[in-house]
């Protein structure tokens, strides 16, 4: 018997849809918006869906759209060339839009794109319109709502820092680009060679509803870095991934490449994205109506959360947080190792660790403008979670961290003193024994392997997928002769 009132049913049904649903149609019509987007995360930040006419609106809103179960592993085969979590008789699943989450292409105002959650089908014989335990997006949704019905209203709010670079392509086996700007950090001048693409960027992302605040280039060539105002966890999530595709589509226009890629240069900083994490109660999402002055042939709403409390910040007047910030940080530290497997969540990830005083942390412990520490008190109002970079699925991330802060202020765990000292001179001169973070994949895996409190962020068979896929990556790194095999050990006897 097909069932009536499964998840699915549930958030098709919520109250307020109906009228969220009349007012994308009203917007598609405003704005000749011709093809949507439907659009899911797959368990390493891929956007991935499918794209419909928009004329069918009504009916997709209303059943979803239906998209093959393997989605959400990059229909990605293993090494084997057996496909990663699923086989091709895998069922579908449904992918019911989010329409808060309507959104116009600045770049083609025909096209607009909408998020979507997923749910097993209500065919399906075992889990009929539940919950896709796979869908990292959905599953940051449903944390998000227990942590704040559990603490009281409690909730995250979170502000990112992606590092990126922007690459012209050149001929070359080893290094097939080249940066666009010198390593030259702050500088204006280097800011104004590549004046023309941040703008653009900034353009297309304000046009898409992301409050834009400052920008930079930094230490590699090439390195760019534009922040937008920070937000509860779920919108600051879509935001990031939002980010990514914009600067995929001006370098598509520009013949770039827009890389995201942790390392791809020794001896220059790397691509970090520094989670910048507060606690707050109170507050309301308010909504702010951009008119066609604002963004010129568009009409966009924004939507941030404004006002409130935040706990995290001591009454005291100095750097160390409040008794709850405390709590909330013994949660991250207790669980650091397993956090790093999924903020460095890529074999070339911890290059950026063991290319030693360029910024990266490699302390699995906290300190007050430690940069060595993979957690740093940055203002009296956030820590900075370090031990993560521009290749994090963020969805993922922020559903684990809420789990460790969870299990923090629950169990009031003690961070210890925060670390005063600069943790890698101590490690590199090994006078001195010092916790460090995974410095290298596999340790981080054998971490969150170990870490139940974060594989609960990974509900059903999602940690299981997500460790196939990581093993996966690290066996493929241990089966590839690179350029440094050859250079290191071609000559190497008599």
């Amino acid at each position: 018997m097909i069932p009536t009132d499964s998840d699915y049913h549930r958030e098709r049904d919520a109250e307020g849809r109906d009228e969220l649903v009349k007012r994308v149609r009203q917007k598609i019509d405003a704005l000749g918006v011709d093809y949507i987007y439907y659009q899911y995360i797959s368990i390493t930040g891929r956007v991935m869906g499918k794209a419909a006419p928009a004329r069918h609106w009504e009916t997709q809103a209303r059943k979803g759209v239906q998209t093959w179960m393997g989605g959400v592993s990059n229909v990605t085969p293993n090494f084997q060339g057996e496909l990663i979590g699923f086989d091709a008789n895998a069922m579908e699943c449904i992918a019911l839009p989010d329409p808060e989450t309507f959104v116009q292409l600045p770049w083609d105002k025909r096209i607009a794109r909408v998020f979507c959650t997923l749910f097993y089908g209500i065919e399906d014989p075992e889990k009929p319109g539940e919950y896709y335990e796979y869908d990292t997006r959905g599953n940051l949704k449903r944390f998000d709502r227990e942590f704040r019905e559990k603490h009281n209203g409690l909730y995250l709010k979170v502000g990112l820092e992606p590092e990126m670079l922007w690459l012209k392509p050149k001929e070359g086996e080893v290094q097939p680009f080249e940066g666009m700007t010198q390593p030259f950090a702050y500088h204006i001048g280097q800011f104004e060679e590549v004046r023309e693409v941040w703008k653009q960027v900034s353009d297309y992302a304000l046009a898409m509803g992301l409050d834009m605040i400052q920008g930079d280039c930094e230490d590699s060539p090439g390195q760019v870095e534009l922040n937008y105002q920070f937000d509860d966890a779920l919108q600051t999530c879509d935001r990031m991934t939002t980010y990514r595709q914009i600067c995929a589509e001006v370098a598509r226009q520009r013949g770039l490449i827009a890389c995201f890629m942790a390392k791809p240069y020794m001896g220059y900083a790397a691509n970090g994205c520094h989670h910048n994490c507060s606690l707050w109660t109170g507050g309301q999402r308010e909504v702010q109506q951009l008119t066609k002055d604002d963004l010129p042939g568009m009409e966009e709403n924004w939507e941030y959360s404004v006002g409130g409390t935040n706990e995290f910040e001591s009454t005291e007047g100095d750097w160390l947080p409040s008794e709850l910030g405390h709590h909330a940080l013994g949660g991250s530290l207790k669980h650091i190792n397993a956090l790093t497997a999924i903020g460095a969540s890529t074999v070339n990830s911890y290059r950026r660790f063991n290319d030693f005083g360029l910024w990266a942390p490699i302390g699995a412990n906290w300190g007050l403008q430690n940069r060595s520490c993979a957690v740093r008190i940055s203002s009296p109002d956030r820590f900075e979670f370090r031990a993560v970079d521009s290749m994090v699925n963020p969805h993922l991330f922020c559903g684990a961290l809420i789990k460790a802060l969870d299990d923090g202020i629950t169990n009031k765990i003690d961070p210890g003193k925060p670390e005063a000292r600069n943790v890698t001179e101590i490690w590199m001169s090994g006078e001195e024994e010092v916790n460090l973070i995974p410095l290298n994949l596999r340790d981080a895996l054998e971490a969150l392997e170990k870490d139940e409190v974060i594989r609960s962020a990974m509900p059903g068979k999602l940690y299981d997928l997500y460790q196939e896929y990581k093993q996966d990556e690290w066996t493929r790194f241990l089966r590839e002769v690179t350029n440094w095999d050859v250079e290191r050990y071609l000559h190497c006897v008599p």
